[in-house]
């Protein structure tokens, strides 16, 4: 196009040029000529912005070229990511208190945490000088996580900030297949149904006596449990509570139950068995007991420190859930090795029932332990959850071979409402009579009674 541009310039110049001196006088002649030059440098002048146009036009071209192609891989990559997404595992969120995360392949993940508040009243005979009146605390006020991770492998750690300092709770590793589960970390070992039984679904504020006058806590250790219908064989080897390690301490525990369904009927049988060795130079163990409720820091009760080589357990417990009663008991003998002198035995255990006065509640169970209750009516869904009273016999002996540190019978009663499988509020009365108590009133009386009222606000999730 730009050749046939300048070939027809040319051509109209030759023509002008060979019509002028034919056609005009010599005087115009130079006139003609300058506008042929003007003219000339017209054409020159386009023929160079038509050279600018098209290479601006090429530039164009190329850049639109470009801009299509990314335009194009957008596309393309908006088009993969829409067919990955698709294509991707979904997540499924359950609520259990706090949304539970499950993914493909057998992963999950879960925030949980409590809160237990405590608040009472104690009374004791003011002549033994103990401080009683009202009292209270946070009882415990845990944050923790827990899941599972594909092959069969699980967490737990959860830790406890209700004295001010974070005291770790669960903090293990776990491995499951079939009915077999390996846990290795901190953890219970296998003493008392009433220990084993979580404080969110216990039948009173406090758990029976003997399990934390015999210092029922958690430890260290490795642990195996095996489940095959009925039955479930539970044994461990621990060291020592996180608090107090390192240690060169070590236990040997075991436990068995037996628990079939008689139609709608649980009932529960078991066993179990302790062995502690003390190993660190000079150890000593103290058995006592507050009066009920731990917001108290008086103990009646005590054996005191002495010399001990090692501890021998042993523990019976049996329990029913019909409908909407339900009864439990337990026995613990402790017997502590000596040097030197008489190995004592140290005696506790409890009897209880409760009842639900709502119709359709139940006390839970699960895999050997109390479980948690779950209104059939819950409040915020037309119903005001369940209603359940208990009532239970405690008795705590620490007086053997020669060591005196006092006898406590306890009559207790509860009233539990359950307000959602979450939430419940409990309130506890204790009756606790004393023998051969540590502290004497003015007459030397060491036999005597004392009072509780608590109450607890919990929730969890």
């Amino acid at each position: 196009m730009r050749k046939s541009i300048r070939i027809s310039a040319v051509a109209l110049a030759v023509s002008a040029g060979w019509a002028l001196p034919t056609q005009a006088s010599a005087a115009d002649a130079a006139s003609v000529q300058e506008e042929l030059a003007a003219m000339r440098a017209q054409m020159q002048a386009m023929a160079q912005r038509i050279d600018s146009l098209q290479a601006e036009l090429a530039t164009a071209q190329a850049q639109a070229e470009s801009a299509n192609q990314v335009a194009q891989a957008a596309t393309e990559t908006a088009t993969a990511a829409k067919t990955a997404a698709e294509k991707a595992p979904p997540v499924k969120v359950a609520w259990k208190g706090a949304p539970q995360f499950e993914g493909e392949g057998g992963w999950s993940f879960k925030v949980r945490g409590r809160l237990n508040i405590d608040a009472g009243f104690s009374d004791y005979p003011d002549s033994t000088g103990r401080q009683d009146g009202f009292g209270s605390e946070m009882r415990r006020a845990r944050l923790g996580v827990q899941g599972e991770i594909p092959g069969g492998f699980g967490y737990k750690v959860e830790a406890d900030f209700a004295g001010g300092d974070a005291e770790m709770a669960d903090a293990y590793v776990s491995y499951e297949d079939g009915g077999l589960e390996l846990v290795v970390g901190h953890q219970n070992n296998f003493q008392s149904l009433e220990e084993l039984t979580s404080s969110l679904n216990t039948s009173f504020i406090e758990r029976a006596a003997f399990t934390d006058a015999f210092n029922f806590e958690r430890r260290l250790g490795v642990s195996a449990q095996y489940k095959t219908g009925d039955f479930l064989v539970q044994g461990g080897a621990f060291s020592d509570n996180m608090n107090d390690l390192p240690s060169r301490d070590f236990s040997v525990d075991g436990r068995v139950v037996y628990m079939p369904k008689l139609g709608n009927t649980q009932l529960h049988f078991g066993g179990s068995v302790h062995y502690a060795k003390l190993v660190e130079d000079g150890s000593t163990v103290r058995y006592r007991q507050r009066p009920f409720e731990h917001f108290t820091g008086e103990r009646f009760i005590n054996t005191g420190s002495f010399g001990a080589d090692s501890e021998r357990g042993l523990g019976l417990e049996s329990a029913v859930i019909a409908g909407p009663f339900h009864a439990a008991g337990e026995a613990y003998w402790q017997k502590v090795s000596r040097s030197g002198f008489a190995d004592p035995t140290f005696f506790g255990g409890y009897v209880e029932m409760g009842y639900f006065l709502t119709q359709g509640d139940s006390r839970g169970y699960k895999n050997g332990k109390f479980d948690r209750v779950k209104p059939t009516h819950p409040v915020g869904k037309g119903g005001i959850g369940a209603i359940q009273v208990n009532a239970r016999y405690d008795y705590l002996d620490l007086t053997d071979a020669g060591i005196v540190g006092g006898t406590q019978n306890g009559y207790e009663f509860s009233v539990i409402w359950t307000q959602t499988a979450y939430t419940r509020l409990m309130l506890n009365y204790a009756r606790l009579q004393y023998d051969d108590a540590v502290y004497p009133t003015a007459s030397g009386d060491t036999s005597y009674g004392a009072n509780v009222v608590a109450m607890r606000a919990q929730i969890d999730f």
